[in-house]
């Protein structure tokens, strides 16, 4: 069995892995450390757990597990890995934005791999250290990969998203709280979202000297879990050549799916799918993505990638269903 240790513990992302890893029939949870929460149950703080386990927050660590996952606010797995050393064996899959751009991905004496299977799933499997993608970045990149691969971004993205509560972690802002959100709708950090390196990391990588801009647009939505991303760009070709590029790009991911009629969240929350549409009007083409973005978007992803690291169908212990009413 795959002995695991989670680091930061009481967030959302880490919730979801904890259930991810209790029903994950190759790996056991060896320990979950937590500074603020050592010593409570692990269902008091997530407490639709209670019952499944009677494991316990820690402020101790095993430097031996197999593998490690930092589920750190972004800029703290950098300065957790500065203070505590681990077993030259153990693997690591950040959960942070601390080491997806190229500029950060060698910390020490390890490199850290951006971890988008769909992207470089043979590369990830050859790796110890993973930077698990962003959310917003999975859903436009896994929209994106099939024509920058072909060499088909010729001018502008532009994008629009929207992400639903959980999105912005358990910290409460003036703009997380029930009253506000609740039958409202707002953008935020418009064409500057710290997503977008990583975005133009890959598709650089797949189709060098892009010209084009990425135009960002994110978005609150008043509803827990989701994202919904709709881009369009100019397309030279036909509806059946779009067709034809998703369908052969996507035709062995066990997650990611062209489907053949408009997508809507329902169909992908509390899974690890991505589901995409492609629509063509006149030379535009509109591509739509779905995922969830506290599965697909984060710790499904990392489960994802840490079945690569071990050898194990990338489907493992990720056969959920969507909740669709």
């Amino acid at each position: 069995m795959i002995q695991v240790g989670i680091i930061g513990g009481a967030g959302y992302t880490a919730g979801e892995l904890i259930r991810l890893l209790l029903q994950h029939p190759e790996a056991v949870i060896n320990f979950v450390y937590s500074t603020s929460n050592a010593g409570n149950k692990i269902s008091h703080i997530h407490q639709d757990l209670e019952g499944s386990t009677e494991i316990r927050f820690t402020k101790e660590i095993n430097q031996n597990v197999d593998l490690l996952f930092l589920c750190l606010g972004h800029g703290n797995s950098n300065k957790f890995l500065t203070k505590t050393c681990f077993s030259s064996n153990t693997k690591i899959i950040d959960l942070s934005n601390d080491f997806r751009l190229e500029k950060d991905h060698i910390y020490k004496d390890k490199t850290f791999v951006y971890g988008l299977p769909e992207f470089q799933k043979e590369v990830i499997k050859n790796s110890k250290y993973i930077a698990n993608p962003g959310c917003f970045a999975t859903a436009i990149q896994l929209a994106l990969l099939p024509i920058a691969n072909a060499k088909k971004i010729k001018n502008d993205i532009h994008i629009n998203a929207v992400t639903g509560a959980t999105g912005a972690g358990t910290s409460l802002s003036s703009t997380t709280h029930f009253t506000w959100r609740d039958n409202n709708f707002s953008y935020y950090k418009p064409f500057t979202h710290q997503h977008i390196g990583e975005i133009r990391q890959t598709i650089e990588n797949l189709q060098s000297n892009i010209k084009a801009d990425i135009l960002f647009l994110p978005n609150r939505g008043n509803f827990s879990r989701g994202i919904f991303v709709s881009l369009y760009t100019d397309f030279d070709g036909s509806f059946e050549e779009a067709k034809k590029l998703y369908t052969s790009f996507y035709k062995n991911t066990p997650f990611t799916h062209v489907s053949e009629t408009p997508v809507h969240l329902k169909q992908v929350i509390n899974t690890n799918k991505c589901l995409i549409h492609i629509h063509k009007h006149d030379n535009k083409i509109l591509i739509t993505s779905v995922i969830d973005n506290l599965l697909k978007g984060a710790s499904g992803q990392a489960i994802q990638n840490m079945n690569l690291l071990f050898n194990l169908p990338e489907e493992t212990g990720l056969k959920l269903k969507a909740s669709y009413f």
